[in-house]
């Protein structure tokens, strides 16, 4: 696992802080598309538990992974005490006897690493289990904003986001992880939906959650302050925010 993704135990308070969470909404979708009851569930890289908190709120028992010591410490001052945590990345995991009927992950399956990533996935859940990923980018909805930052930023960093991890074009209609989902001999019935979805934050709120986005945590520390300060200064008292959450389903296959 590389060491931007091991990045974020640094910020684990205002990560759990800043980070939105996810709405209700997401355990119904992925309910409905299992089509039959969820009782137990595998979360890869959990971070501080926002995913968690949803699905054990549904009575599902979870058992939480997270290879940031951390990360997992500020998950478990916020959830159930009955939630099983385990300190591994997915690639550390390995099938036991116990299956899952869902698998899932909350903004970090772009840390995994690609060989073997679904058959991997596949064992550890049972026939017909469900698979689902779900994130997206927070984005400045005025443009005018938008361009500011930008600017500001441009000295340290050409862009905070992540590109597709397989190239795939963001114009596309199927996005990653979908496009790998429906070349897998694993997984079927690929699904992929949007939750559509508006914040409001303060300016300083709106530099809280940059601050623990991992292309500003590689900066060096008197950077980040001095980048952070900048943005703050040409941002409006409150920012207008585009959140929706992308949500990729698939099933894995009966018949293997």
């Amino acid at each position: 696992m590389s060491a931007r993704a091991l990045s974020f135990g640094m910020v684990a308070k205002r990560y759990e802080r800043y980070r939105p969470g996810y709405p209700v909404e997401l355990v119904d979708l992925v309910s409905t598309y299992a089509g039959r009851p969820i009782r137990t569930a595998l979360e890869i890289g959990a971070g501080t538990g926002k995913a968690t908190r949803l699905f054990t709120a549904r009575e599902v028992t979870v058992t939480a992974t997270e290879p940031d010591g951390a990360m997992l410490a500020e998950l478990r001052q916020h959830v159930p005490a009955d939630v099983r945590t385990v300190p591994a990345a997915f690639e550390d995991l390995r099938p036991g006897a116990a299956r899952y009927d869902l698998v899932y992950v909350a903004a970090a399956l772009h840390w995994t690493r690609p060989a073997g990533r679904w058959s991997r996935m596949a064992a550890l859940l049972e026939p017909g289990g469900v698979f689902a990923s779900f994130g997206g980018p927070v984005q400045l909805t005025d443009p005018a904003v938008a361009d500011a930052v930008r600017a500001v930023r441009a000295p340290f960093r050409d862009s905070d986001e992540i590109p597709s991890p397989d190239g795939t074009p963001p114009e596309e209609a199927m996005q990653w992880p979908g496009t790998e989902l429906r070349r897998s001999e694993w997984f079927t019935d690929v699904q992929q939906s949007v939750i559509e979805r508006r914040l409001t934050m303060s300016a300083r709120d709106y530099v809280g959650y940059l601050s623990t986005v991992s292309a500003y945590l590689e900066l060096p520390s008197e950077a980040q302050g001095r980048l952070f300060r900048q943005i703050e200064q040409i941002l409006p008292e409150t920012v207008e925010l585009s959140a929706d959450i992308v949500v990729h389903l698939a099933r894995r296959r009966t018949e293997r």
